[in-house]
């Protein structure tokens, strides 16, 4: 394979990856391809990135994708590591779900389903990526992916031949978010919280699950999700919020990453808890500007949680939305054109190699040694505080 020179900082980043290619071939052409991600331009397709390797044509970079024998589940672990390296910290870490569209021309390529797009009301075709990131003060890091493959394609196995191995089936998105956090678990990757946005946070499922891991969280659910409250009331969320005092809002700002300074009003309820170690409560978020502007979100933590915490940890939740447009823009995210179920998650897995590498490149481990990944041990939330609940 001819090739441009990569930067020495590069090449180094991408030896980080080696041992899970076994033959040199797609192992230098791996390195290319990311060199290719984040080299600029608009569109990183496979003629771009053929191109950015000095090849004539883009079937090489196909076979990488499509063919070659590599191994992007360890890649994806390594990109984990290599995150939590640059920005873990054992405080203030978090682990972040989100999903992001990816729209598609045809209907072929695996997990393709027509949906309305929120920004034009209009039907188009998109691939759903499940993505899980890591998030502290030093910045936000994508370190986990899966593409949600709805039921009409699980449950049409003509379809998925040719696009998607029959041995995959039907798992919702908050079921992949279960899978994602579960890894980081299993992963000892340092967090204090998991957070989520309505589409995940909806899911009893996932949050019952969370419980039984004794993992602290913070997730949105809709204003009619039934809560039971201390006195073991069932009732909707906006509904026991509605009935608050305005002497129970706390006006908090926070530095959102998308937004800027981010100012809202903050209130908390307590609610039933079975055990001593963790209480649960029902946060609302409410626009200062328009009071019928109300976010909901269920709480579980240590017992000594305060409301300016809760309220920090659920704004925080949009960092991954600024985390998934950069790896759009800068390390070609969705700059694909692949069909099948595994080349997605190839493709998907350089483009969090590439994302690293900027975020290192960024300086954010500039205070870190290489050997800081060592010095950071699990932990699943801050020690019990003793302070005033605002």
């Amino acid at each position: 394979m001819g090739g441009r020179d990569l930067s020495p900082g590069l090449a180094v980043f991408c030896a980080r990856f080696a041992h899970r290619f076994l033959r040199v071939e797609p192992r230098r052409r791996m390195s290319a391809y990311v060199h290719g991600l984040v080299s600029g331009g608009e569109r990183k397709n496979g003629w771009v990135q053929a191109e950015s390797a000095g090849e004539a044509g883009p079937e090489g970079m196909q076979r990488l994708l499509n063919a070659a024998t590599w191994d992007e589940d360890g890649v994806r672990d390594d990109v984990r590591e290599v995150v939590v390296g640059a920005i873990g910290d054992i405080w203030q870490g978090r682990l972040i779900v989100g999903q992001t569209p990816f729209l598609k021309r045809g209907r072929r390529s695996a997990g393709v389903t027509t949906r309305i797009a929120e920004e034009t009301g209009r039907h188009e075709n998109a691939q759903i990526g499940v993505f899980l990131a890591y998030a502290s003060e030093a910045g936000c890091g994508l370190i986990d992916r899966e593409l949600y493959l709805p039921q009409e394609w699980t449950d049409n196995r003509g379809r998925c031949r040719g696009a998607v191995d029959d041995s995959v089936g039907y798992r919702s998105p908050s079921d992949l978010a279960q899978v994602m956090i579960g890894r980081a678990l299993d992963a000892d990757v340092p967090f204090g919280w998991v957070t989520a946005g309505v589409c995940h946070g909806r899911s009893e499922q996932l949050r019952s699950w969370l419980e039984e891991r004794g993992v602290p969280h913070v997730v949105e659910v809709p204003g009619e999700c039934r809560v039971a409250t201390a006195n073991l009331q069932v009732r909707p969320a906006a509904e026991v919020i509605d009935e608050l005092s305005e002497s129970v809002w706390h006006r908090l700002s926070h530095l959102d990453d998308v937004a800027g300074l981010r100012v809202r009003d903050w209130a908390a309820v307590d609610l039933y808890r079975s055990g001593r170690q963790y209480g649960n409560w029902l946060l609302a978020g409410r626009s200062i500007t328009d009071p019928s502007d109300v976010s909901y979100h269920l709480c579980f933590g240590p017992i000594g949680s305060i409301l300016s915490e809760l309220a920090r940890i659920a704004d925080g939740r949009r960092a991954i939305d600024e985390c998934v447009r950069s790896a759009r823009l800068e390390s070609g995210l969705s700059d694909y054109q692949v069909r099948g179920y595994r080349p997605w998650y190839r493709h998907i897995t350089l483009a969090m190699v590439a994302s690293a590498y900027l975020l290192i490149l960024r300086g954010t481990n500039a205070d870190r040694g290489e050997d800081g990944l060592s010095q950071i041990r699990p932990v699943r939330s801050r020690p019990n505080a003793v302070a005033p609940w605002w």
